[in-house]
């Protein structure tokens, strides 16, 4: 689950980043995932991503995603000043 969870915010890096917005820009994530139990690991590679950043943070728990292969999906809302 924690590469999982990289590969998410890796995908959510390349968007930002295709608008000019970086990860300081994120204000909101919100992780669904089938094991809430594994949040450590979940918690782990978000804090990786974003350090002193510290957007709000929501962990929901959730019977299934799109694909049965995936354990975590991430949404991201971020606000940029130009």
């Amino acid at each position: 689950i924690y590469e999982q969870t990289r590969q998410c915010l890796r995908l959510i890096g390349e968007a930002l980043a295709g608008v000019g917005a970086g990860f300081d820009d994120v204000t909101r994530t919100r992780i669904f995932t089938t094991a809430p139990r594994r949040w450590r690991e979940i918690g782990r590679a978000h804090g990786e991503v974003f350090g002193a950043i510290k957007p709000v943070t929501s962990l929901v728990g959730v019977r299934g995603l799109l694909d049965p292969k995936w354990l975590v999906e991430i949404e991201a809302s971020a606000y940029r000043v130009e």
